[in-house]
């Protein structure tokens, strides 16, 4: 039996295991190799780190953790139940591990809206996030796919790059009266009509066509994606992600969590993207480390107990 079994090994799981091993705990680390920032060229934001790819990032962080005397097992987590003390997983080829606390640092789906050409080109130059990618088509040609009332808002944050930006209405809400007004008074076109696929020329975005054959040339589009957490394989615990809201809009699906990442099932513990659909990989990363720590200090009380109750016995 492991002291702990992390559920996903991105920037939080790996972070989150790594205060654990330095405290000489026994750790598994079970990831499944496909991280939601894969596509992308560089992670940003990440202090001395800006622009690593993302995969470098992870192989830095197992190397560290296994250097401290960490397992690191790639694999799907399917199911996981309690046990009468501590906690059973198991992975898609049958495995099944053991340990007294779980973390479970999964992370999220991006749904893309159904448009052809958009899942290709996500990561690159259709995009949803304006401090991930945004520095990185500054002064381009930028659209904005309107699909929720989070349109405005996330053209107004791309509109800080570039002086050219076009917010296409497609499957979105209309503006309000004010909204009107700001997109205006801050020089952004609006395009009435649905959007029906992406233009793509050696191998770059090059325009938006619209239903009917209009095509609106452009060099990156945003989009607002349906943020979904992986969090199925916790059904039988329990545990289920819910929808979040921002701004009273609902964003996608989350785990509830507390302080430092506790659930309302004791023993269980989430990080990262999974229960903050909206944080950034530094963010995940501190997440992470934070609940470690909060693990390693309730194992040490539990492992204080159990030793004075050993020798009172």
């Amino acid at each position: 039996m492991y002291d702990v079994i992390v559920v996903g090994g991105g920037v939080a799981g790996l972070s989150g295991a790594l205060p654990l091993v330095r405290s000489r705990r026994s750790v598994l680390v079970i990831d499944q190799g496909d991280p939601r920032n894969a596509p992308a060229d560089g992670v940003h934001n990440y202090l001395t780190r800006d622009g690593i790819p993302p995969l470098e990032l992870t192989a830095l962080g197992r190397q560290e953790v296994t250097g401290y005397g960490g397992e690191v097992l790639t694999g799907t987590v399917t199911s996981a139940r309690a046990l009468s003390e501590g906690f059973a997983v198991e992975t898609a080829d049958g495995q099944r591990f053991e340990s007294r606390r779980l973390l479970v640092t999964t992370g999220l789906t991006d749904q893309l809206p159904d448009v052809p050409g958009l899942a290709e080109r996500f990561g690159r130059d259709v995009l949803h996030c304006p401090f991930c990618h945004g520095w990185e088509v500054r002064d381009q040609a930028i659209g904005v796919l309107a699909t929720g009332p989070m349109a405005v808002h996330q053209t107004m944050m791309f509109r800080q790059l570039s002086d050219d930006v076009t917010l296409f209405l497609h499957t979105g809400p209309e503006p309000t009266e004010q909204e009107w007004e700001e997109l205006a008074a801050r020089g952004i076109s609006v395009v009435q009509g649905v959007v029906e696929q992406v233009e793509v020329t050696d191998d770059r975005l090059t325009g938006v066509r619209l239903q009917g054959g209009r095509v609106i040339p452009r060099q990156a589009l945003a989009v607002q994606t349906s943020l979904r957490a992986r969090a199925d394989f916790l059904d039988e615990l329990g545990l289920k992600a819910v929808d979040r809201e921002v701004r009273g809009f609902v964003i996608g699906t989350a785990v509830e969590a507390g302080p430092g990442g506790t659930t309302s099932v004791p023993g269980v513990w989430v990080a990262g993207n999974v229960t903050d659909p909206m944080g950034q990989v530094v963010t995940s990363a501190a997440a992470g480390f934070s609940a470690g720590a909060a693990i390693n200090g309730e194992l040490v009380g539990e492992d204080t107990r159990l030793a004075v109750a050993a020798r009172s016995s």
